[in-house]
């Protein structure tokens, strides 16, 4: 029985571990095998595994009549299970990214409105939406456009100015 809590108990800690290390079993068995165990040698995956064989051992040993060796069998079921629930659910994790940031390209043919009017040869301010959120940049025109002016932008030669033109009715 003390063999099967020491292996729960040391589970926990590895878990504890990977929490502390993200990355490191993973960075070790960098290549190895190509691929093969991609993401199965994790550190949570092999955490879940071996606290589940140790307290579902533990469990079988103290109420049943069984042996060790059922124990362990029952126990290595039940952390087999448990590794692979963990790696999918960490693999779920992994992919629940937002959608990338707008780049420049992504302000091109943007409409907005003129906040700061806009000078022949100079800056103004342009407020445009992107991905429905308010955002303002320092503008630039062929021509004087006043504040209120809707806009199109055309270019965009930084990422904190843009190059626009007035919209035509």
């Amino acid at each position: 029985m003390g063999l099967f809590l020491g292996l729960g108990i040391g589970g926990i800690a590895l878990l504890v571990l990977s929490l502390v290390f993200d990355g490191v079993l993973e960075s070790a068995f960098d290549g190895a095998l190509g691929g093969l165990f991609d993401g199965w040698l994790s550190l949570p995956v092999i955490a879940g595994f071996v606290s589940m064989l140790g307290f579902t051992g533990a469990v079988v040993l103290g109420s049943t009549g069984l042996g060790a060796g059922a124990a362990a069998a029952a126990g290595s079921v039940a952390g087999v299970g448990t590794g692979w629930l963990t790696y999918r659910c960490s693999r779920a994790l992994l992919r629940g990214g937002g959608p990338a940031a707008p780049t420049m390209d992504d302000l091109v043919g943007a409409a907005g409105t003129v906040v700061t009017a806009i000078p022949a040869d100079g800056y103004g301010e342009v407020l445009l939406r992107l991905a429905g959120q308010p955002v303002k940049y320092a503008a630039t025109a062929e021509a004087p456009l006043a504040r209120g002016a809707e806009v199109w932008v055309t270019a965009a030669p930084s990422s904190t100015s843009v190059s626009v033109r007035a919209v035509e009715c």
